[in-house]
């Protein structure tokens, strides 16, 4: 059965990843596999296993080593589990923020082993 990863984080940017990461599983008949990352709560743990479980794909959720670079984790989750495609959610960050922090997403893009799908939040913008 085809795999879909899905980074998430509990921000916005997460959430954004979460919801097109499901509807991607269920457009491929694939399972979706939720890595959580970035510190969440018992909370957040059980809104993401709610969508999932309303969600009608099959799913489970994978916890990120969380003494290495959440890129890293995933890149070696979907790597692990010869994932199809990963989906990942992106925030807006200026261009020094991008040259001094460095960038997950990118690390991911450039790294995976298979198709990286880039997500951003709604903004409320039509």
């Amino acid at each position: 059965m085809a795999t879909v990863l899905i980074g998430y984080v509990p921000k916005p940017e997460g959430d954004a990843a979460l919801l097109a990461g499901i509807e991607e599983a269920r457009l491929r008949g694939a399972r979706a596999v939720v890595a959580l990352g970035g510190g969440g709560t018992e909370s957040d743990l059980g809104e993401v296993r709610d969508l999932l479980d309303h969600s009608g794909v099959d799913h489970e959720i994978a916890v990120l080593d969380p003494f290495l670079e959440v890129s890293d984790g995933l890149v070696a989750l979907a790597e692990d589990l010869d994932a199809d495609v990963i989906v990942i959610g992106l925030r807006r960050r200026s261009p020094v923020g991008k040259l001094i922090l460095g960038s997950n997403a990118q690390r991911v893009m450039l790294d995976a082993p298979c198709p990286v799908l880039t997500v951003k939040p709604r903004t409320g913008r039509h």
